[in-house]
């Protein structure tokens, strides 16, 4: 008898040592937050798919980056209602948890990681550095789930530049560099199609291989190895934006960094609070009117202010956001998709308000790109999309509207940041953190 009153006294002890992970319990949570992890999951559902459809283009001219066939989030590290938030709007909690995948993909959503080739922590940070340097290595892994199934995970090989959202912690973050995209989650809200979220891919990657060479010589000395697998974690949920660009301000040591730090944290906590207390957009539930002419006009004019707006390495990517346009369209018709997807993703970003990004076209970018579509007899087909609009008519007058669309002209020799304060994007922030190998923890 004594060995059954042993086992169960382990029995017991093992139950109340084992982690206790967050579940929906019904509490009451903030709405904006949910709404804006709803937004990450369904972006990440359309946006996989499209990146390893962008694998079949195998373009030789290309720089490469390793992906993986599904996407993961967790809700390590934010707090307690937060996490029951990210376990209502997406199943996620404290682990690894697969919220996107591509066809064939051996993970499923709502998968949840355990181990990683061999590695296996608690701390959801440590797992996801395992789970980016495996893939960084482009050759096949173990991944082992909690539910005790093993799977083979094949990485593959696509155009350089990830295309990643914001953080739902941050969804106005956006940032642009040549080895990553960080899209604001607005984007989202215009229910991307295949070949839509096939274009904001390609478009991502054409701005890498259009405007890479121009970057990587304005870049200012920052060391980028290693630096990308903490970037994983900066789009995987388990830090908002803000955290992380706060934290890598902190530790510069630019003679500046006092001037950087301020001007981040004042964007930044702009950002969270816009975040908090954002409701729904009335689009989301499909009420978008029929724009007038102004009404696209002034649209448009918002998204080249957001343009102008951008710093540091994203405004040298704001010089090639054409080259970019001109990139992805070429090679839409490679892959068999809509060589108009790129108009009606702008024109349903236009429609619904959503400008702060860069997947809405400017009046130049706009014009540019309805000239190659014109070179192909598809004028009529852009004009139906633009709401009967044609592109030329779709101009500013400048004298009303003095706001200028395109960027100031590029050179290497302008200091960076010239004319505003000093502030590294957010990319680039991360990617100048120190950060410890996974293999010694």
């Amino acid at each position: 008898m004594r060995w059954i009153f042993t086992l169960i006294t382990i029995g017991l002890l093992s139950g109340c040592a084992a982690t206790k992970y967050t579940v929906d319990d019904g509490r009451k949570v903030n709405e904006a937050l949910l709404g804006h992890i709803r937004s990450f999951g369904a972006g990440e559902q359309a946006l996989r798919p499209a990146i390893a459809r962008s694998a079949a283009l195998k373009d030789p001219s290309c720089d490469t980056q390793w992906e993986l066939p599904f996407s993961v989030a967790t809700s390590y590290g934010w707090g307690e209602d937060d996490r029951v938030a990210w376990a209502r709007g997406l199943g996620v909690d404290e682990r690894i948890t697969v919220v996107g995948i591509a066809p064939g993909s051996p993970l499923q959503p709502r998968d949840r990681i355990e181990d990683v080739a061999g590695f296996s922590r608690e701390n959801a940070e440590k797992m996801l550095l395992a789970l980016a340097e495996r893939r960084d290595a482009g050759i096949p892994f173990s991944v082992k789930l909690v539910s005790g199934k093993s799977v083979q995970v094949t990485p593959f090989k696509v155009c350089r530049g990830y295309t990643r959202l914001a953080s739902p912690g941050t969804p106005k973050a956006q940032d642009y560099h040549w080895l990553m995209s960080l899209h604001p989650l607005e984007v989202t809200q215009a229910s991307l199609t295949e070949d839509e979220a096939l274009w904001a891919v390609l478009w991502t990657q054409g701005l890498s291989e259009e405007g890479g060479a121009r970057m990587k010589t304005y870049h200012y000395g920052t060391q980028i190895a290693g630096g990308l697998y903490e970037v994983f974690t900066l789009v995987s949920g388990l830090k908002g934006a803000a955290l992380a660009a706060n934290v890598a301000v902190s530790a510069a040591k630019s003679a500046a960094a006092s001037v950087a730090t301020e001007a981040l944290k004042q964007q930044l906590i702009e950002q969270a609070t816009a975040a908090a207390t954002a409701r729904v957009r009335n689009e989301l539930a499909g009420s978008v009117q029929r724009m007038t002419q102004q009404q696209a006009v002034s649209a448009m004019q918002q998204a080249a202010a957001n343009r102008g707006a951008l710093t540091g390495l994203a405004w040298v990517a704001a010089t090639v956001f054409d080259r970019a346009d001109t990139w992805a369209y070429a090679r839409l018709e490679k892959l068999n998709a809509n060589r108009l997807a790129g108009f009606s993703l702008h024109q349903k970003l236009l429609e619904r308000g959503l400008t702060s990004n860069v997947l809405v076209f400017d009046a130049e970018r706009l014009s540019a790109l309805s000239r190659r579509a014109g070179e192909q007899g598809l004028d009529e087909a852009v004009v139906a999309i633009l709401g009967g609009f044609k592109p030329e008519a779709l101009q500013p007058e400048l004298a009303a509207m003095p706001l200028a669309s395109a960027p100031k002209a590029f050179s290497y020799d302008e200091p960076l940041g010239a004319g505003v304060p000093y502030a590294p994007g957010l990319i680039e922030s991360v990617l100048s953190m120190p950060i410890e190998s996974t293999s010694s923890q």
